[in-house]
């Protein structure tokens, strides 16, 4: 019988067993969250009557921590329908309930003794074949299974998730030598498909991959800050996205973290390690005592960083470790960072910062960087069975752009190991014998494969089908067409993908000539296009900084054919004789939402943020995404039931002048974004192949392009009404003139011009109404004002 996972049960309602409910319930899976029963009424309790024989008392572990998860920020739940499916319930009268689950995950406290005992309970009361997973840190996941029954053996492993579970891709999987290869394979392949993660399979050693080396990486850089002299935020200034890592860098990803957290993940490898290594894991007396001063990060509103209003703002001020007192933010400026910033992408970053000998800042990075990679040479095997898994394992929990061995190949692996030796380094004698072999990196490409050295000889990496990596087919096709902005690529199976690659992928004539030609190279020898991209963001919107040079040059000659072209782009994606699937993920706002709403159906990643945002920066949609939105909202209505036409328009209107984005994809169904047609995928590395079998189904339907509509609006009541939902906000000091005049502008749109209530408009009038109002707001200095504050600040500004 096909295993599947319909219902779980998650043992534990902390942050982490919250989380993971959570997460679980995102993807659809009822879950029911138990914890220990409280031993004492709280004053509320008290005051409503309340006993401890209550089961609302009973509950309230549970029940508070499925409460918190709607003021988590950022948001562990995707919508707030969510929550409807995690049950709040305690671990005495609900412990029969285990019987009715698939999967149960522990996450209690970490101790073994408490494990064991709450293992023991669960063998008793699960039905056979259910799969029990710990979701523990480091404690040894063979320790935790002794002394349960067989069945209970064969179905039990670790799942370590990472914290917050619904945006770190990470999942390690740890098996234990009784687990059932069924059920291995079967969690791995469900962590990936259902869940969305990059599943790592581990070994039982202390701490696993991620935080193994991620937490000896950040005990030798505080210990080489304070061999060095180098300050905390000259540590963090050239730790972070200058060598591919996150922005937080150190000490900032310490303080989000919690140092609490930290020490306790430290003391687990120190406790369990000998000879140099313990050395390493053992936490800096300055850590020790800002644990005692509760300075715990984030949490607690101070850490190695402290944040403080003062006359002009707020200032972020770094803690000196030496006095622990908190001093003005530093940051290192040298000959080798200034190199490193001229380069393109994270490995010649790091390449041109760590060949500078003799500087302050290279030296710090080379100080950090040779010991993390010995380290995961010499932990090959031990912790993983290869190097891939350590790679990916780094990249996926602590967002490392490249994991350590891609790191090595990317400084120069021969160079970078003769210095380590000179300088009295021990490289483990497997990458020595490599490199006297004859093989002079841990990676190739070959035709679009990747192989990666593995005990003497390179084998191929094996990706999921599902995984389409559009450089790997580059590497392997070549493209179809391409310019500046955006490359035409096959897909395969007779489907075209359409990748934009300008600076955030904004839109300019560039990308807008692709998709035409894209759009006709389809239409001759294609099934259908996929438009999608593999970038931070799909797409961050039309280019600003173009549009503002012409508009200061009062060029509006040129801004009128620009927004006429990019609407008659948007018009022949809508009406392209082959279906056009839109694959948007992340940031996809302004115009790039006018390229996703018009397309024949739009397969979103779970984490996509798509709204029309042009109000923030003076203007309004004028490349047809307020006609697509309202056209999309009228869709959306139920068919056959009268509908209200003014409350459509307000929805959007209101939606629209708020620059309303949604927090995930399942919002943007809720805002509207999103209709019947279109569709989630939860593994952003699956979306593109997604997107292309929603295009092959389309095209199994029997696709038709859609017959041009007509567009029925609320003309002057409806203008009238949304004007004066406009004039509160002003009245009540939340709205500007200038909000009131762009206000005024997509009222004016949104009801098809002074005309009759219930009229019916072709499409090129409300485009024509979108283009004259977006040409005469971005001719207003207050606008521009706007738009340049957002090209330099990164933020509206309210004028």
């Amino acid at each position: 019988m096909k295993r599947t996972i319909k219902r779980a049960a998650v043992l534990g309602s902390g942050v982490m067993g919250s989380g993971i409910a959570a997460h679980l319930a995102n993807v659809g899976i009822p879950t029911i969250m138990l914890d220990i029963v409280p031993r004492e009424l709280t004053k509320k309790e008290k005051a409503k009557g309340l006993t401890l024989a209550d089961r609302a008392v009973r509950n309230r572990m549970a029940a508070d921590s499925k409460k918190a998860l709607l003021k988590q920020k950022p948001s562990p739940i995707t919508s707030k329908q969510s929550l409807d499916l995690i049950e709040a319930g305690n671990m005495e009268d609900d412990i029969e309930r285990l019987a009715d689950v698939d999967w149960i995950i522990e996450v209690v406290v970490e101790n073994l003794d408490i494990k064991q005992k709450v293992f023991a309970n669960v063998d008793n009361h699960r039905k056979k074949g259910t799969i029990i997973s710990s979701n523990t840190s480091g404690i040894s996941v063979e320790d935790m299974a002794e002394g349960r029954s067989e069945d209970f053996r064969k179905h039990f492993l670790g799942t370590h998730f990472f914290n917050p579970p619904r945006y770190l891709k990470l999942l390690e999987v740890i098996p234990t030598k009784d687990t059932d290869p069924e059920v291995l394979a079967f969690v791995k392949t469900f962590g990936e498909d259902v869940l969305g993660k990059g599943v790592v399979e581990a070994k039982d050693t202390p701490n696993f991959i991620a935080n193994r080396i991620g937490t000896y990486g950040l005990l030798v850089t505080v210990q080489q800050m304070l061999k060095g002299g180098y300050s905390i935020g000259e540590v963090d200034s050239v730790t972070g996205p200058m060598i591919g890592r996150p922005k937080s860098a150190t000490f900032r990803t310490l303080d989000v973290v919690g140092l609490d957290t930290f020490i306790h993940v430290a003391n687990n490898v120190h406790d369990q390690v000998e000879g140099a290594e313990k050395d390493v894991f053992k936490v800096p007396e300055f850590m020790l005592k800002m644990q005692e001063k509760g300075w715990l990060g984030a949490k607690s509103g101070q850490g190695f960083f402290l944040k403080k209003k003062g006359k002009d703002g707020s200032m972020i001020y770094e803690l000196n470790p030496e006095t622990l007192v908190y001093e003005d933010r530093k940051k290192l400026k040298t000959d080798a960072t200034e190199m490193a910033k001229q380069e393109k992408g994270s490995r010649r970053k790091l390449k041109a910062l760590v060949k500078v000998k003799g500087d302050k800042a290279g030296d710090l990075v080379w100080s950090v960087l040779k010991p993390v990679l010995i380290y995961s040479a010499e932990l090959t095997g031990e912790i993983a069975d290869d190097i891939v898994s350590i790679d990916e394992a780094m990249k996926w929990g602590f967002g490392w752009e490249i994991g350590p061995f891609e790191t090595w190949d990317a400084i120069g692996l021969r160079k970078s190991v003769e210095r380590m030796q000179a300088e009295g380094a021990e490289v483990p004698d497997w990458v020595l014998n490599m490199l006297s072999s004859g093989k002079e990196s841990f990676y190739q490409t070959k035709n679009g494969n990747v192989y990666y050295y593995d005990n003497g000889t390179y084998k191929q990496q094996q990706f999921n089908p599902k995984e389409i990596n559009l450089k790997r087919l580059k590497d392997e096709k070549g493209v179809i067409k391409k310019n500046t902005g955006a490359s035409l690529i096959d897909l395969g199976d007779g489907v075209a993908g359409l990748e934009f690659h300008s600076q955030g992928n904004a839109i300019g004539l560039d990308i807008i000539k692709m998709v035409n030609d894209a759009l006709e190279e389809v239409d001759e020898n294609y099934e259908g296009l996929v438009i999608g991209n593999q970038g931070k963001n799909f797409c961050v919107g039309a280019h600003l900084g173009m549009m503002l040079m012409a508009a200061q040059d009062e060029d509006f000659f040129e801004l009128d054919m620009v927004i006429r072209q990019f609407q008659n782009m948007a018009m022949n994606i809508k009406y392209a004789g082959k279906p056009v699937v839109t694959a948007p993920f992340n940031m996809t706002v302004g115009g790039g939402a006018e390229v996703s709403l018009p397309a024949a159906s739009i397969q979103a990643s779970a984490e996509t943020y798509m709204g029309l945002v042009e109000f923030g920066v003076g203007l309004i949609p004028g490349g047809g995404g307020t006609k697509e939105f309202y056209l999309k909202e009228l869709r959306n209505l139920p068919s056959g039931v009268d509908f209200d036409l003014t409350k459509v328009a307000n929805d959007v209107f209101e939606k629209v002048a708020m620059a309303k984005v949604s927090t995930s994809a399942e919002e943007a169904f809720d805002n509207g974004f999103l209709d019947s047609g279109d569709a989630i995928s939860v593994n952003p590395d699956h979306l593109l192949h997604d997107a292309k079998q929603k295009v092959l189904a389309l095209v199994k339907e029997g696709y038709q392009a859609p017959k041009r509509e007509k567009i029925p609006v609320v003309g002057d009541a409806g203008y009238a009404a949304m004007l004066l939902g406009a004039k509160s906000l002003q009245f009540g000091g939340y709205a500007s003139e200038h909000d009131l005049k762009i206000a005024e502008k997509l009222a004016y749109v949104l009801s098809g011009g002074r005309i009759k209530e219930g009229a019916l408009i072709d499409e090129q009038v409300m485009l024509d109404l979108e283009r004259e109002a977006f040409l005469s707001l971005i001719g207003e200095p207050l606008t521009q004002q706007r738009m340049q504050h957002m090209l330099l600040k990164g933020k509206p500004l309210r004028n």
